[in-house]
C-alpha cells in the first residue's frame, strides 16, 4: 500500500500530468485546518509574514508583468489591499516585475507596519546594491524593506558573483533598513548552494507535484529544502500553481504544498479579487481534505 513516504519518493515518477492521477488525498492531509491568513514566523529573524503572500510577477520581466499589465497601477494597488483586507499581509515583489510604485500605490491605505513587502535585486556589486537599496525604497515608499532577496540564482557559484551584494544587504540589515534576506533560485546548483550558505536567510523555491517550471523533480528539490529547514532557514515556495499551468488543479496543488514540512508559507500570483479570494477559500480545504 501507498504511504506518504512512498509518495514523495515517487517525486520523478509522478512529474506531469501523472501526478495528479489518483491524487493520494488522504497522504497529505493535516489534523489542523490551515488559513491563508495564518502567521509564520520566517527564518532566524522570525519575520512575521502571512501563510499565502500575494505575488505580483507572473510571467514578470522587463519591468512588468501579468498583474501590472491586466490590472494597472490602481487594479493591482487594489488587489493587494483586498489580499490585506483577508488576512494576505505578505506582498511580493519585484524590480523586474515593476510593482515597487504599486505596492506604494496600496500603502496609502494600508498601514505600513502590517504588510511584509518581498523585493528582489539583481545587483552583483556594492554600488549597484546601495543605488537599488535607494532606489527601492523611494519606488516602495517605505523606509525599510523586510524581505530582501537576491533574484533569479542560476550559477552554483552565485557567493562569488554576489559578494558585494551581499555585504551591502548585511550591512543594510544591521542598520534595520532590510529585516531579512536570501535568494530566489532557478537551478538545482543555486538551490544546493543556497542551501550551504549561512549568509541566506530565506529562500524563494519551485515547489509543485507535477515538476512544472521546477529545477528538479519534486522529491530531489524537497531534499534540499528539508537540509534549508534543518539550517535554520526560512522557506517561502513559488510556482505553486506552475505560473498559472496547474490552475486547473489548484486543489492537489495547494494540498501538496501545505503538506510539505520544510515549506514555511507561499507565494501564488493572483491575477484578480476572485482569484484572491478563491485561493483563501480552497487552502483550509485542501489542507485537511482526505
Amino acid at each position: 500500500m501507498l504511504n506518504r513516504r512512498d509518495f514523495f519518493r515517487r517525486g520523478a515518477a509522478t512529474a506531469g500530468a501523472a501526478a495528479f492521477a489518483n491524487f493520494p488525498y488522504h497522504l497529505l492531509a493535516g489534523s489542523t485546518t490551515k488559513q491563508a491568513s495564518d502567521r509564520v514566523k520566517l527564518g532566524p529573524m522570525q519575520v512575521e509574514v502571512s501563510r499565502l503572500a500575494q505575488g505580483s510577477g507572473t510571467d514578470g520581466v522587463g519591468g512588468s508583468s501579468n498583474q501590472t499589465r491586466k490590472l494597472g497601477m490602481r487594479g493591482l494597488a487594489e488587489l493587494f489591499d483586498a489580499a490585506y483586507d483577508n488576512g494576505v499581509t505578505l506582498w511580493d515583489s519585484a524590480d523586474q516585475y515593476g510593482t515597487h510604485p504599486h505596492v506604494k500605490e496600496a500603502l496609502k491605505r494600508v498601514p505600513r507596519e502590517k504588510v511584509a513587502i518581498l523585493t528582489k535585486t539583481h545587483a552583483s556589486t556594492e554600488k549597484e546594491m546601495r543605488a537599488d537599496l535607494d532606489r527601492f525604497r523611494r519606488e516602495l515608499g517605505t523606509d525599510y524593506i523586510d524581505i530582501l532577496l537576491l533574484h533569479c540564482m542560476i550559477d552554483g557559484d552565485w557567493p562569488q558573483r554576489k559578494e558585494g551584494a551581499m555585504a551591502v544587504i548585511s550591512e543594510a540589515r544591521e542598520k534595520g533598513i532590510v529585516r531579512t534576506h536570501g535568494t530566489s533560485c532557478h537551478t538545482m546548483e543555486a538551490l544546493r548552494a543556497s542551501a550551504a550558505n549561512p549568509w541566506v536567510q530565506v529562500d524563494l523555491a519551485r515547489i509543485n507535484p507535477a515538476q512544472v517550471a521546477m529545477d528538479a523533480d519534486p522529491q530531489t528539490v524537497i531534499g534540499v529544502l528539508r537540509q534549508m529547514k534543518a539550517a535554520g532557514k526560512g522557506i517561502i515556495g513559488m510556482k505553486i500553481l506552475g505560473a498559472g499551468q496547474l490552475r486547473n488543479h489548484a486543489d492537489q496543488s495547494l494540498q501538496f504544498a501545505l503538506s510539505l514540512d520544510c515549506v514555511d508559507c507561499f507565494t501564488i500570483g493572483a491575477e484578480s479579487r476572485e482569484e484572491m479570494l478563491d485561493l483563501t477559500k480552497k487552502i483550509p480545504a485542501a489542507s485537511v481534505r482526505g
